[in-house]
Parts: structure tokens; sequence; C-alpha cells
């Protein structure tokens, strides 16, 4: 679990890794920077156990001069053995929470997700979803600040039941290689794609934090 709040300045490409926004982008400036502040929780769990997916979340706020702000984050679930009543209930279980604000989010943010979570260049996605969103800025930040509240609380209500499911569940030495392989594919997604790790490799975070998501080994295979 991390918890991190940041400030400073940071370049224009360092924001296009923060937010999609095309327009509404605050101007550098003269130093060619970009005075911001930015407050995050993340968590990414990566069971021993291969029948337990990997499950990751993250909630954020950023601010930068001139009034822009915006919420972004979501949560998403990788199994590498598919339980299909595991993921109706993960499922299901944010659709609870976002229905209760605005039932536009679910189906949205859940496209999103699956649009986000793709290692590009294997042609695969990362895992089986979850939601995302970002530069959600189109309401009132407390309505918001509560949403994504909701959504923090609920973590352990839609994950939890999973991982008391199988933790005991037996597993094979082919069924623990095939976890390593499938966690070289998180890898990947997240050295290259993930927006949180590429923001915070350019504005100089503290390297061990940024890539606290890794899982602790993995593996790949030439064929």
């Amino acid at each position: 679990v991390a918890l991190s709040v940041v400030y400073g300045s940071m370049a224009p490409e360092a924001l296009a890794a923060a937010t999609e926004r095309s327009g509404n982008r605050p101007e550098p400036g003269p130093d060619g920077k970009i005075p911001f502040f930015a407050a995050g929780l993340s968590c990414v769990m990566h069971p021993r156990n291969p029948h337990c997916p990997t499950m990751h979340f993250n909630y954020r706020y950023f601010e930068t001069d001139g009034g822009i702000w915006w919420f972004g984050g979501g949560q998403d679930i990788t199994p590498c053995y598919i339980d299909e009543d595991d993921m109706k209930h993960f499922h299901g279980s944010l659709k609870e929470v976002c229905d209760k604000h605005d039932p536009e989010y679910y189906p949205k943010f859940k496209k999103w997700a699956d649009e986000y979570f793709k290692i590009q260049h294997r042609g695969e996605t990362r895992g089986l979803g979850g939601i995302f969103f970002d530069d959600l800025d189109d309401r009132d930040p407390d309505t918001i600040f509560d949403f994504v509240k909701d959504l923090s609380n609920n973590v352990v209500n839609a994950y939890g039941p999973i991982i008391e499911k199988h933790r005991n569940d037996e597993f094979t030495p082919q069924q623990k290689d095939w976890q390593q392989m499938r966690r070289g594919r998180y890898v990947e997604f997240n050295l290259v794609y993930d927006r949180g790790t590429i923001f915070g490799l350019k504005t100089g975070g503290r390297t061990e934090s940024i890539l606290m998501s890794l899982p602790e080994t993995a593996r790949w295979e030439y064929d």
C-alpha cells in the first residue's frame, strides 16, 4: 500500500502522462514547467497462490496552477486462472458502487479500463478489467471525492471474498510457472504503458516507490 502526496513543477511531457485532457491544460511558466500538487492512494496485491488473482487499485487527485483540478483512478483484477463467479462478484461490486453515484459510471469506466489495460505490443489485455477513469471534473469536487471514497472503502468487499475462497487451494509447479509468465506480462504493461509509472519517473520521484507495483518475481520464455 502506498500513500503519495507530492508537489513541485513538472514538464509538459509529464503532464501528458498524467492526463488525457486535450483542452483546458495549464500553461507552463517562464521556466517551461507547470506547478502541481498530487495525492493518491495505491495498492497492488500479488498473491503467492496462482489461484488468487492479482488486484490493483489507485485513486488520485491532481491540481495545477490556474485552478485546474481532476480526479482519476480505478481498480482492476488479473487472474491467472479464471473463475467466472469470482469475476462476476468483482465487477458486480464495482457496479454497485458506481450505480449509487451515477448509472452511467460503470459502463463508461469499464469500457475505459478495457481500453487502458492493454499490452499493445502483445495484442493482449493485462487482465480482466474493472474500472478506470481520469480527468473527472464534471461536478462539484466534494461530490466526486465522495465517489472516490466509496470506491476505496469497497476494495476489501470486491476482492477479499475471492482471496478467502482460494488462498488455501493446492497448486502444481506448472501452475506456479504459468503465474510467473503472467506476471511477466504485468511487468511489461507497468513499465511501458502505466501512467503512474511514467509520471513518477518523469517527475523525479523515488524509484523504489514508483516500481512498488511490480511483482516480487516474474518469468519470460523465448519461443
